[in-house]
């Protein structure tokens, strides 16, 4: 039986310590993680890359966004999206970055957001590009300048479930509906 009550704080301490490694000078993410964290990293649907980006970018953020509290929130909805719609089965696909809408693409007069909509359904459903980050630097600087944290923009794609209207008026608004 898996320790499903403390998975958060495993998360946590496991990303403390690669950011232990990466700060020490070892970039090489694939030596981070031992066969349990492996087990356990895909028991929640996360992969070493996703850890690697966030560990990246917050250890270059100098106390700013992305906080790790910000990864395991991010990390917590991923997680439940695998376990309630997925059955904690890994999706097979995977989205390129070509795919994606061009980073000046606009939905409803607003930049971004065709571009990080598609990112975070990918995100949701496990299927990211080794290549993309959701939660990016773009990312980040769209979500701040809307004032919503990337796992509330997260959950809002998710109860959405594919209603454009209702995620525009989320960014617009701030309104969950």
């Amino acid at each position: 039986m898996s320790d499903t009550y403390h998975w958060a704080t495993r998360f946590g301490e496991l990303f403390v310590s690669c950011c232990d490694e990466y700060e020490e000078g070892n970039q090489e993410f694939g030596e981070w993680f031992d066969e349990d964290d492996l087990m356990f990293l895909e028991s929640i649907g996360h992969t070493t890359r996703e850890v690697f980006d966030f560990v990246e970018d917050c250890c270059s953020a100098e106390g700013d966004e992305p906080t790790p509290e910000t990864a395991l929130l991010v990390a917590a909805v991923r997680r439940d999206y695998f376990l309630v719609e997925q059955g904690g089965v890994a999706s097979t696909n995977v989205v390129s970055a070509a795919s994606l809408p061009p980073k000046a693409a606009e939905l409803a007069g607003v930049p971004w957001l065709p571009r990080i909509i598609a990112k975070a359904e990918a995100k949701l459903r496990g299927e990211m590009d080794p290549d993309i980050m959701f939660g990016c630097g773009g990312d980040r600087a769209f979500l701040s300048e809307v004032g919503i944290h990337p796992a509330d923009f997260l959950r809002m794609i998710w109860a959405a479930k594919g209603d454009q209207d209702r995620v525009v008026k989320f960014v617009k608004t701030g309104e969950y509906s």
